[in-house]
């Protein structure tokens, strides 16, 4: 028995549908999560900067961390990320960099600067600080969902999450990425 092209597509196209609408929901219920107060760590994923400069989307991670930094003075920041391309110098020094600029102490920045992708900046962030304790993921909107998954593969306990923003410029183009991404988390970051 032979099944129609159009059959056949059209079910492929249904699937995919199901498949967007799913994990867009999970995206957005994960970035509209109110972290919890006085977290051990905040971990902040890196992001690119251009040469010594911050891009919008990383500004717009730094932006949220220190507002909750600032509000929640006990809380530790682990600032997340190598040097890739184009960069004089890593993101986690950058990050750093605009936190001490922000009036956060030296004290409470650890520096995680050898990270290259989301896995890595979870994975090497773990080994700086005690992942039983209570962490907090600083991250752009679309982003959180895939890291809570990485963060508990890795033995992260109690991790929770705090939403940036994503520069609207980028937006379509990452949220779509996001969804590929997040099928490629569930079968391969393990």
């Amino acid at each position: 028995m032979k099944i129609p092209y159009r059959r056949l597509i059209s079910f492929f196209l249904l699937i995919l549908c199901i498949y967007i609408v799913i994990i867009h929901n999970l995206i957005s219920n994960t970035a509209r999560q109110d972290p919890p107060p006085n977290a051990d760590y905040l971990v902040v994923l890196g992001a690119k900067i251009n040469g010594e400069e911050l891009s919008l989307a990383l500004y717009y991670r730094v932006f949220a961390a220190v507002q909750y930094l600032k509000n929640n003075t006990t809380t530790k920041v682990v600032v997340s990320g190598g040097q890739g391309p184009g960069e004089s110098i890593t993101e986690a020094e950058a990050m750093k960099r605009y936190f001490l600029n922000e009036g956060i102490s030296e004290e409470r920045i650890i520096l995680e600067a050898d990270s290259t992708t989301t896995f890595e900046n979870l994975s090497f962030s773990k080994n700086l600080i005690d992942t039983n304790k209570q962490v907090i993921i600083v991250s752009n909107d679309f982003h959180l969902y895939r890291t809570t998954i990485i963060a508990k593969r890795l033995g992260y306990e109690n991790v929770h999450t705090l939403a940036s923003k994503t520069p609207w410029m980028v937006k379509p183009k990452l949220w779509v990425r996001e969804y590929a991404a997040v099928l490629k988390t569930w079968i391969f970051d393990h």
